[in-house]
């Protein structure tokens, strides 16, 4: 199984990434520093959008692995546990959401005897304490800042206290990781409230420059 990725860190989420020039802004960040690269999956039942495939989850993770990158694959689906077979070849890191399925246990030891980290996603509505049940089978904890399905949304203030909360909760070897809303006016906050894998995907890919706007990000972080 892989270790956890060294954190801080900010995880570009290639959701918000332009799909035809998708390899050259992946290396371009690859040589800025970013080494978690964040791959949304969604099924338009779960969420109401469809994307990534598990091709673009080959390409990425062939480029970022022989860099000592990582690719930490999302799971916004119906039916996590047939899409964690699909994925977890080119997965480091795999979340999946424990309003998905009611045997959240079984999925996350999935993961593991995949060969893959274990991450649990939970909803802005989603109480943390839900959390608890699976501290041992966990190795990190996606708190949504937005609820799931699109780039570009506002980020929910709540969660900066919901962050707080799990850091407070969970041991220090499960990281806690922050998905949604996460750019320069609240990501030194989202850190400073227990983040360790901060994703962001607008904030990155639209900006006039991808790669500058990452070395802000990655700054705000270690300042933070």
């Amino acid at each position: 199984m892989p270790e956890m990725p060294a954190t801080p860190a900010v995880c570009p989420s290639l959701m918000s990434a332009d799909p035809l020039r998708l390899g050259e802004q992946v290396s371009a960040l690859l040589d800025a520093g970013a080494r978690v690269f964040h791959v949304d999956v969604m099924d338009g039942w779960f969420v109401p959008n469809l994307m990534l495939g598990t091709e673009t989850t080959r390409g990425v993770a062939g480029l970022a692995r022989p860099r000592g990158g990582r690719v930490d694959v999302h799971l916004m689906v119906e039916s996590p546990r047939e899409a964690i077979g699909w994925y977890a070849p080119h997965a480091d890191m795999i979340s999946v959401h424990v309003e998905a399925d009611p045997h959240p246990h079984q999925l996350l030891s999935e993961i593991r005897e995949a060969g893959c980290l274990a991450g649990l996603a939970i909803n802005p509505g989603t109480p943390v304490e839900m959390v608890l049940p699976l501290v041992e089978r966990l190795d990190y904890v996606n708190c949504m800042g937005v609820n799931p399905g699109f780039s570009g949304q506002s980020f929910i203030p709540e969660t900066l206290g919901r962050l707080g909360a799990l850091r407070d909760l969970l041991p220090p070897r499960v990281a806690v990781q922050v998905d949604g809303g996460i750019g320069p006016a609240n990501i030194a906050d989202a850190r400073a409230f227990g983040a360790d894998l901060l994703v962001s995907a607008s904030a990155i890919f639209g900006a006039d420059d991808p790669v500058a706007s990452y070395a802000d990000l990655a700054e705000r972080v270690a300042s933070a």
